[in-house]
């Protein structure tokens, strides 16, 4: 054995070029992902959570829900859309609450005349169909009215534990953070909206 088998070797140059590539690739990749992940939440997905039973049955206290935060730049809101909007200041407890956003379903839309009668829906006269609420389910506290052009009138699914337009009023479509499209958690349950 020679003196120069036991004196260590000099690190190959081309190996520590190649892991600090390695490693400057997968930082890269990560910081990528980082941002991508921030301007979908920013821009176009949020994930959000249902902290009251106000939607049930179509939605649990626990639920996650994605939201399409691009929809309404696209396309107008529709009857029947589950939307996520800010807390009306008029709504009970609103400057005091940790809830910043309510989830509701879109009932009409401005131009619509709005009313209940007998425990039933109707808009612009015609009774609409809500196969979303449990079987039985009564709507009450509706007046007759006409929702302002650029405000949609919401309601819970489940009308009897909701404060909902009923209490404070149609919202303007400018508060409408995006469309609730899919139920991502739990996932036996999931599905679309």
């Amino acid at each position: 054995m020679g003196r120069s088998d036991l004196l260590p070797k000099p690190p190959d140059p081309k190996a520590q070029r190649s892991l600090h590539r390695t490693i400057l690739e997968w930082a890269a990749v990560i910081a990528g992902g980082i941002v991508i992940a921030l301007v979908v939440e920013a821009f176009l997905v949020q994930a959000f959570w249902i902290p009251s039973p106000s939607m049930v049955p179509t939605l649990e206290v626990g639920d996650r829900v994605l939201v399409n935060k691009l929809a309404y730049k696209l396309h107008d809101v529709h009857r029947g859309d589950v939307v996520v909007f800010e807390r009306p200041p008029e709504a009970r407890n609103g400057s005091d609450s940790e809830i910043k956003d309510l989830i509701k379903r879109v009932v009409a839309v401005g131009g619509d005349t709005l009313e209940g009668r007998d425990g039933r829906v109707y808009v612009n006269g015609e009774l609409i169909e809500e196969p979303y609420l449990e079987p039985g389910t009564r709507t009450e506290n509706l007046p007759s009215q006409t929702i302002p052009e650029g405000q949609v009138f919401v309601m819970g699914d489940n009308r009897e534990n909701s404060e909902d337009s009923r209490i404070f009023g149609p919202i303007d479509e400018d508060t409408i953070v995006g469309r609730a499209f899919v139920k991502v958690l739990p996932i036996t349950d999931l599905g679309w909206l």
